[in-house]
């Protein structure tokens, strides 16, 4: 039985091939020392590309989704108890700041305001009959026809209407401004969001019936998880878009990241105030942040140098001394477009295989196309995405 012949021939043939269509001119790698009983596939050399790990400035683009919020919101309600008898507005509807929402059935307010009035008649006319009684002693005590002691009265008599009169006046207006309290009004300008009553429903004064989204400034609000809150944007700014119409756009600031973090989806609510907010970007409309954050240093290795050993990330280290690469496993910080940001792995100064490693095992020696020049990351064009 004939044993099976390994082609070292045609395995450096192969890899020959590969290095011309890929456009560098094999360069020969230092001869090396090897014993005359050892394996022929050991005699094979790869041609690889490396690039020396360097630390370079990193930001994080975060992309995230919301909607548009207004900055400030008031809960209306009734400021006297009643029953609901007219609803004027519904959801969603745009008031004036003293347009009249809803009223109550005034029974009791018109009642109070009908006897307040009637008060008021009576204490008046005490008044002019103090009056006049007064005036009568006045002029009796110049001729010494009455006594000092009925000219008192009389003038007792007199402040007492009068104070009766400003009394009766006092509880006048507060039967109208009671039967003013039956109509609910909004007091801002803005749009209904929400309402939780219906006609013929009775509230209490100071129950919330509604709530308004008061006119002016608005907020992009995103829900964005905790981590993220730690390094903001240097300077806090924030470009807004329409998730529907992207060219509906608009600049932001971070205006508030609210101290607790949601229970439920482990987020923290940021609000962006936006500086200028396009019709387009009604309340409730969904929109995308985009956000530069803070730069920070971190090894950037292009895509075709991510390897996967055990299902985990790994790149190949290239050792020029002895001129054999190993595995190295890895911790991913961030996955970009092309390129990949390490968290830990590797330091800089180590050389790193980026192209080329479908060749590659432990302890295989290779020769680094492009020599000093692709060592430290010059003049190499990134390469598409590899491993295995």
């Amino acid at each position: 039985m004939t044993s099976r012949l390994r082609p070292p021939v045609a395995f450096l043939t192969l890899v020959m091939a590969a290095a011309l269509l890929a456009g560098e001119r094999p360069v020969q790698a230092a001869p090396v020392d090897t014993p005359a009983d050892a394996p022929a596939e050991d005699l094979a050399v790869v041609l690889v590309r490396v690039r020396q790990a360097q630390k370079t400035p990193v930001a994080s683009d975060v992309v995230l989704t919301g909607d548009i919020q207004a900055q400030a919101q008031t809960n209306v309600a009734f400021r006297t108890n009643g029953k609901v008898a007219e609803r004027r507005v519904e959801v969603g509807d745009h008031v004036g700041a003293d347009q009249v929402l809803a009223v109550l059935e005034p029974l009791t307010q018109r009642a109070n305001l009908d006897n307040a009035r009637a008060a008021l008649v009576s204490a008046e006319a005490q008044l002019t009959q103090a009056k006049v009684t007064f005036e009568r002693q006045k002029q009796l005590i110049g001729s010494g026809y009455t006594t000092r002691p009925s000219y008192d009265n009389a003038e007792q008599q007199l402040r007492t209407s009068q104070a009766a009169v400003d009394s009766a006046k006092a509880a006048l207006g507060t039967a109208e401004e009671q039967l003013s309290y039956t109509e609910l009004r909004a007091g801002v300008p803005g749009i209904v969001m929400s309402r939780t009553f219906e006609v013929g429903q009775v509230v209490q004064a100071g129950q919330a019936v509604m709530v308004l989204a008061q006119d002016g400034p608005r907020d992009a609000v995103f829900n964005v998880y905790e981590a993220l809150t730690a390094k903001p944007p240097g300077d806090k700014t924030i470009r807004v878009t329409l998730q529907s119409d992207p060219a509906v756009a608009a600049t932001g600031r971070v205006r508030e990241i609210s101290p607790t973090v949601d229970a439920t989806s482990g987020t923290v609510r940021v609000k962006v105030g936006l500086e200028a907010t396009p019709p387009s970007m009604s309340l409730g409309a969904v929109v995308i942040g985009r956000g530069r954050f803070a730069t920070r240093e971190a090894v950037v290795l292009p895509w075709s140098a991510l390897y996967r050993s055990d299902d985990r990330p790994a790149v190949w280290i290239h050792d020029p001394a002895t001129g054999t690469v190993s595995i190295r496993r890895v911790e991913i910080d961030r996955y970009g477009f092309d390129d990949i940001v390490l968290k830990a792995g590797v330091e800089p100064g180590e050389t790193v295989v980026v192209a080329g490693i479908q060749f590659l095992r432990p302890g295989q020696r290779v020769a680094v196309a492009g020599g000093r020049e692709a060592a430290t990351g010059q003049g190499i064009p990134a390469a598409g995405k590899g491993g295995q």
